[in-house]
Order: C-alpha cells, then structure tokens, then sequence
C-alpha cells in the first residue's frame, strides 16, 4: 500500500492554474543562481558586501528573509529544487549519490515543458537523482533562453560558481580589506580567517556582476515586464561551519523577487517595490511556486508550498534542514526553525562536526582551526566544533545569530525546544524520511524500485527503526534495557541503532552489554556487525579487541564487501586513533578499488585510506 499524508496533498492542489487573462499572457521564468553564500548582501544589511545589481533588483522586488535551502551543501540541494521533493523522503540527501527516482513522478521541468515552456538550464545539476527522462530543452554553458522557439515563454537557470567554496583554497590578495571582516564567534580570530572571509565577499561580488549581465541581457531583449526573476544562493556560505552545517548559517540564502506589474495578480499581499517578506520559506517550495507562476496545477506528491501566484496556501509554521553523509564521512542530523530558534537534533552526537573531510581540509581556515584546537589555543566556543556533539541543541537567532549558545537545557526555553523536537519528529513521519537506513541497506532494500517508494511502502518499519533511533541517540542511560531488548529484534535496522545506542554509552554500557555485542559480531548485517566492532575495539576489555579489530579490517576490504560497509568500517578504524596502529601493515595492504553504485561515490573509500594511512607511516 502506498503512503501520502493528506496535508501534503492540500498542500500540492492549493495554487491551480491562473485565471482571466494571466492565463494567456504566461510569464517568462529567469533563475539567477549562484553558490555557496548567505545573504551577505547589501540588501540584506551587510556592509561589508559590494552587491550593487542585486541590490538594484532587491529595489524593485521582493526581499525574502526567512529562507532555507533544505541541504547545507549542493547536491542534496538542487535535488530538493528539481524535484519538489525533501531529499530526506527520497533517500538523496548524501553528498554526493545517485539513486533511482519515485515511480511516476518527474523533475518539475517536465511539467513546464508539457505547458509550453523552454526550458534551459546554464549549467549545473547535479542531482542525487536519477533523470526521469529528458528534463531541459537544453542544459549546457551555452544553454539560454535566446534559442528558444518564437513565442515560446521560457523558464531559464543561468547558475554562477564565482563564489564556490574552492575559490578559497587559493593563495591570491583579496581586494576585500580582510582587517575589516567580521569574524563569527566560532571561527578562531586569525590572518588565514579574515583572508578566507575577504576572499568569500569577493566571490560574493562576483557573482553579483554575474548577475548583472543576465538581468542587462532581459533588458536588452525588452522582456523585463514580461519576464518573473528569481535571485538565490544554493546554500549557505562556503566557509567552514557554514557549508555542510544544518544550522541557519549553512541554510540560510538570500532570496530576491520581482513579479513586473504585468503579473501582479502573482504577487503575494505583502509585495511592494524594495518590501520584505517574512514569510517561511525553503527550497521544497520552489518547484510547486514556479508551476504556479506558469499556471499548472502542483502535483499531489510534491511536500512544499507554492510562495508565489494566486490562491496561495497558509505559510508553513517551521522549516526543515538536515545532514547526511557528506562525501566519505558519515553523519545524520535533523533541524528546524520557525525563524528565530533553530532546534538541532543530532542522531549520532559522538561524530564531532569536524570530521576530516578531504575537499573541505583544502580551505586554509579550517586547517588553522584545527591545528589551534590540537595545541589548545581555542576558547569554548570555537573549540566546540571539534568536540563531540550534545544530542540536542537550540538557538536563538535574535540574540545569537552566530548559533554559539545553545540553550537545550534552559528551563527557560523548554516549551520552545519541546515545541520544535515535536515538529521534526511529525515532519519525519510525515515524509517517512528513509535517512535513518543506513544507506548501503537502503540501497539494497529499494532495488528494484526507489528509495522514496521502499520509504512509503508497508515494509519500511519506520515507527519502529525511527523509535530505536531516537532512544539511542538521547543517552539518556535508563534506555540500556530496551536498546539491549531491540538487538533481537527481525529488522537489522532496528538492531543498528541499538548496537549504536550502545556504543554511544561509553565503557560502562558497553561493559554491561558485553555479551550482546560478542553475539552481535556475528550478525549476518554488516551494519550491525560492524558497530558491535567498534564498540568492543574503542571500549571493551582487552580480551575483545582483537576479534574486534580483525572484523573491521576485513569489512574495510573494498574488493570484498560492498562501498558502504567499507566506509563504515574504515571510519571506525580511523575512530581508533593509535589504537588501530595494530593493523597499519594491513591498513597499507586494502585495495583502493571496489563495487560502486556509480562513479559519484568512486572516490570515498580512497579518500578515507589516504586519511588513515597517512596516520601509520
């Protein structure tokens, strides 16, 4: 039986076609995008950016204020724009996958196309998503809405990569004074920083003459008034703590509208020439809203909200952020706000923030960061990013935008942080959010159709595995018993999380379960057995380690277990520090080559050898 919760269909079949004339005289659609940063703009009340094209269109549009991307890094990003889909319901929120698209559903362009529209695209996907089909008109660098058909109207991404992360890992002079950037609280205060900060507003300044040249092009053609234009971010800014970090200063993006008066039975109440909108807004609302603006009705599975066009549903009460792996280390974390508090969940606290990742290691900050942390030179704040994380954090943006005091355990904040762990514990039911398999065994479980479908289908035991999940990861030591009770339970899921709960004890809880984690070793589910591994390696007795480590490095071998299960058990080993120096010899001996689901995950498990190699020479 297939599951959709009704509100998502209100949602959905809220904003139909438009009426009256606006129904002939469609508009052109433009998306200016442009990657990784905030709303460090001038618009926005940052003195510090030189945004002058951006903050011209802002002066004639809408400003929206309250915006998440839904994904704090691209990919799991733009899958959520493509599809109207949380990435977290289709199993596509890793950095980066590849997986099957929902069965009977289609990449919103599609939609558009079928209505009339070229679509063009300049240039970049990358979706976790597989194509359904042919999506774009044209989709390349040289992709424009110039080489669509006469009369046709056109919905055009043009996407600048003028401010990406990896304009940080050279060694150029800012022409951003780095003296005069603010440093948030939980950056160290240091040369390397301010440069990297100067370098990001550059980049900022890049991709706003960027957009400059698409807006003089529209002007050109005379199509300002008849063409609807769109200004966004992919996802926050490209700095460490930022990116990758489900908080509000890695989901945070500017948003800028302008509906010209041609359209203005498209505009919301609150429109009005340089006006801002409070309005809760996230990127599973764009494809519903942009359907909208072209007069086509939503279909019922899309989970935003259309924000823009007649007929417009009540604005959402919280918005929705998450972590998953992000390249070759894993994570899973969960967050919400309503616009001034961000609520964190984090289903695998003991994994620091600061995992070694290879790609972000290139950006001079966060090695900085971390060699200070090593020699103890960073205060409380600063140094919390390398240490391991509190199940649950709560902060208050109005007070702290920086998001460096969290207030979880204030009986002051209560109700707030009660109010908010409810909603993303309804939101996670809702969508059925598949993040809680691990994925090689989501993988498995949706072969032979998706992971969305496997997700909304009576197999998935999500009451169950999302109920272990959450008892293991709140530590709260009177769990030890049910966590012991679910290591028998049929679903190996289920059991995952309770060997996780387990481990995430400490010594005295792996101490009392001793017996179930010997057991669990030889659990036929890599997923179990390989975290009963590292939990008898990092805490058990002496007699257990070495049956323990011999599990790991076998289910580190990539030619002999699947991508995933290697991952895993590399990054348990690499959670041994100079306790794995045992097994160096057969750390230098793993093969670098396995079996991958497709080439977007090729590069992780040698990634990770490198890492732990380099720590046994």
């Amino acid at each position: 039986m297939r599951f959709l919760p009704t509100i998502l269909v209100i949602f959905a079949l809220s904003c139909g076609p438009t009426s009256g004339a606006d129904a002939v005289a469609r508009p052109n659609i433009l998306w200016i995008t442009s990657e990784d940063h905030g709303p460090h703009l001038g618009c926005y009340g940052d003195r510090a950016a030189a945004t002058p094209h951006v903050d011209a269109l802002a002066a004639r549009g809408l400003r929206y204020r309250q915006v998440w991307s839904n994904a704090p890094v691209c990919a799991p990003a733009r899958t959520t724009l493509i599809s109207g889909l949380h990435a977290t319901s289709a199993g596509a929120e890793q950095m980066r996958s590849l997986v099957a698209y929902p069965a009977g559903q289609r990449m919103f362009p599609q939609f558009l196309a079928d209505a009339g529209y070229y679509c063009s695209n300049n240039s970049k996907e990358d979706y976790n998503l597989a194509s359904p089909g042919k999506v774009w008109d044209e989709s390349s660098g040289k992709a424009h809405w110039k080489n669509r058909p006469a009369g046709a109207p056109f919905f055009a991404v043009f996407n600048s990569t003028k401010s990406h992360e990896s304009r940080l890992h050279g060694r150029g002079a800012p022409a951003h004074d780095p003296e005069k950037m603010r440093v948030p609280a939980y950056h160290p205060d240091t040369p390397e920083v301010r440069r990297d900060w100067a370098v990001y507003y550059d980049g900022v300044t890049a991709v706003d003459a960027a957009a400059g040249q698409r807006l003089k092009e529209l002007e050109d053609a005379g199509l300002v008034e008849d063409t609807i234009v769109f200004y966004f971010a992919d996802h926050g800014a490209g700095m460490p703590r930022s990116k990758r970090w489900p908080g509000n200063s890695g989901l945070q993006v500017p948003l800028v509208v302008h509906i010209p008066e041609k359209f203005k039975a498209l505009r919301p109440p609150e429109y009005r020439a340089g006006g801002t909108s409070e309005r809760l807004v996230s990127f599973v609302d764009f494809a519903p809203t942009v359907l909208c603006l072209a007069g086509v009705k939503a279909p019922a599975w899309m989970q935003g909200r259309a924000f823009l066009g007649e007929s417009l549903p009540e604005a959402p009460a919280v918005l929705h952020g998450f972590r998953g792996r992000m390249d070759e280390r894993t994570d899973l974390i969960r967050s919400v706000t309503d616009g001034r508090y961000v609520y964190l969940r984090n289903y695998l606290p003991h994994l620091v923030s600061g995992q070694h990742l290879d790609y972000q290691w290139k950006t001079p900050t966060t090695r900085v960061w971390q060699r200070l942390h090593l020699e103890g030179k960073l205060n409380a704040v600063q140094a919390a990013f390398w240490q391991p994380k509190p199940p649950e954090e709560l902060y208050d943006l109005q007070t702290d935008p920086d998001e460096v005091r969290n207030l979880a355990a204030s009986p002051d904040h209560a109700a707030i942080k009660a109010r908010l762990r409810q909603a993303q514990q309804e939101h996670a039911a809702q969508i059925r959010d598949v993040g809680f398999i691990p994925e090689g065994e989501r993988l498995a479980r949706s072969r032979s159709s998706s992971p969305y479908d496997y997700g909304h289908g009576d197999e998935y035991a999500f009451a169950r595995i999302f109920a272990t999940a959450e008892l293991a990861s709140l530590l709260d030591p009177a769990a030890l018993p049910a966590l012991r009770k679910a290591l028998a339970d049929p679903d190996s899921v289920v059991r995952h999380w309770a060997v996780l709960g387990l481990f995430m004890r400490g010594p005295a809880a792996v101490a009392e379960a001793r017996a179930d984690l010997q057991a669990a070793l030889k659990d036929p589910a890599p997923n179990v057995a390989v975290p009963a591994a590292q939990a008898l390696a990092q805490f058990g007795p002496e007699a257990d380690f070495s049956a323990a480590l011999d599990l790991l490095v076998a289910r580190a071998d990539w030619s002999k277990n699947d991508l995933f299960t290697a991952l895993a058990a590399l990054a348990a080993l690499d959670a041994l520090g100079s306790k794995a120096a045992p097994c160096a010899a057969a750390l230098k001996a793993l093969p670098g080559k396995g079996p991958s689901p497709h080439s977007r995950y090729s590069s992780y498990v040698p990634r990770l050898l490198d890492d732990l190699r380099s720590r046994f020479p």
